[in-house]
């Protein structure tokens, strides 16, 4: 199988021309649901399931429920500077450290599920309650030298949960081949 299909099993995020406000309500739905769907995923599975990589020199699913959790709390806050500062600079992180760290090991997963179940329910409620002012606002991500509107972001994010939820479908799928 292709490696760059593995990487981005939905292919990479694909910014509209117009970013409507049908498209935002959509988005913001995909936010507000994916917990749910995470839980849904990796509820039933055992520790030697959630060792399954989803990909050649890829995450286990472990360390993708836990990454989900440590990005969503990092774009909840990126997002709540963007709505009460002017074009902050925010803050990144180093991902792949990130999903090294011990905790990430010896945490159950249902740490990080119920992270990013208070994460996005106040997530979803601070977007369902923006003006299309609010969604315009702009904060500058130092490691890609750009401004992005926060309408952008939204988008997104979306796409990062869909993105990780279909990593942790194609682990289950291919049962570990890919771990040595």
């Amino acid at each position: 199988m292709e490696l760059e299909k593995l990487k981005y099993p939905i292919g990479k995020f694909q910014k509209p021309e117009n970013i409507s406000k049908e498209i935002i309500s959509k988005w913001i739905i995909e936010i507000k649901e994916f917990p749910e769907r995470m839980k849904k995923e990796v509820v039933d599975l055992s520790e030697t399931d959630l060792k399954m990589i989803y990909r050649p020199d890829g995450w286990s699913i472990k360390q993708v429920v836990h990454h989900c959790a440590d990005s969503h709390m990092n774009a909840f806050i990126r997002h709540k500077l963007c709505l009460t500062e002017n074009n902050p600079t925010i803050k990144p992180y180093a991902e792949n450290l990130w999903a090294m760290q011990s905790d990430v090991e010896k945490v159950s997963i249902a740490s990080s599920l119920m992270i990013l179940q208070g994460v996005h329910l106040r997530w979803s409620v601070l977007l369902e309650s923006l003006s299309e002012k609010d969604f315009a606002k702009t904060f500058v991500h130092p490691e890609h030298n750009k401004v992005f509107k926060l309408e952008e972001s939204i988008g997104q994010y979306a796409w990062h949960g869909n993105h990780h939820l279909e990593h942790i479908k194609q682990a289950k799928k291919h049962k570990g081949v890919f771990n040595f």
